[in-house]
């Protein structure tokens, strides 16, 4: 069987999709989707690059068609009416809505079954969960530190989705938002009773660039501020895995001391 020519409108599914060793097979991106410097590299389609067809929420579904795929990639509420206009126009579509933590790790399966790659899936979302283990292995029994997490910064909005899932399995607590809720605009007095050891930033669409100082002369905030890149936590990807075990070492230095602990807990 030949490889499905894949078009994948959702930055985290074109992540995952890279994760899989899959990305010989996209065919189509958005302008938003990073790629692997070789992803046109031995092409499965004899591509030299996956074609741009546009935005993530306003891609041009007349290229999309013209590349004839056998799978298009959506995901998230917002791609929601997308993926019906791509359903319209006759197109397969696999879309996904994860919410959680765990509806990202089994998103990692799902992706792989949608681009013929389920082995890949299976072991890309183990392999995920084996490092989330390690993780809760390294904090148990530790003090959880509160943490507000900020997606946004104008207004300003904690961080909902997988968001409090990732700050509880890197050892903290989040009374923000609840697992699964999406992010909302915060109430700067109800952070300040809530009195957080550590506030993150990491700003949709900003990567790393956000000045950490601009957040920490607000009157209400009085704890250290770490600037995230954004794709580690608001990317239900791969990523989302990294971005957990960076917050681990934000929350829990000590945990995680010990040599060759640098790159992964």
């Amino acid at each position: 069987m030949s490889a499905p020519r894949v078009v994948s409108l959702a930055p985290s599914a074109t992540a995952t999709v890279a994760a899989l060793d899959a990305a010989d097979r996209l065919v189509g991106v958005t302008a938003h989707c990073d790629l692997p410097a070789d992803a046109g590299a031995g092409s499965a389609h004899g591509a030299d690059a996956p074609t741009v067809v546009g935005g993530w929420l306003n891609p041009d579904l007349d290229r999309v068609a013209d590349l004839d795929p056998d799978v298009v990639l959506t995901s998230d509420g917002l791609q929601a009416d997308l993926a019906d206009d791509c359903r319209e126009r006759g197109l397969d579509v696999a879309h996904r809505e994860p919410a959680t933590l765990d509806d990202a790790l089994d998103g990692f399966a799902a992706r792989g079954r949608d681009v013929g790659r389920p082995e890949a899936g299976e072991r890309l979302a183990a392999d995920a969960r084996e490092r989330l283990d390690r993780i809760a292995e390294a904090v148990a029994d530790r003090p959880r530190p509160t943490a507000y997490c900020e997606e946004w910064s104008d207004p300003p909005m904690a961080a909902g989705n997988w968001v409090p899932d990732a700050v509880r399995a890197a050892g903290g607590r989040y009374p923000f938002v609840d697992p699964g809720e999406r992010s909302r605009e915060v109430d700067p007095a109800a952070v300040s009773r809530a009195d957080p050891d550590h506030v993150v930033v990491h700003v949709c669409g900003r990567g790393d660039r956000v000045d950490p100082a601009a957040v920490a002369e607000r009157d209400w905030i009085d704890a250290p501020v770490h600037v995230v890149d954004d794709s580690l936590l608001n990317q239900p990807s791969p990523a989302l895995v990294d971005g957990v075990e960076h917050l681990a070492r934000l929350l829990h230095p000590d945990a995680f001391s010990t040599p060759g602990d640098e790159d992964r807990p």
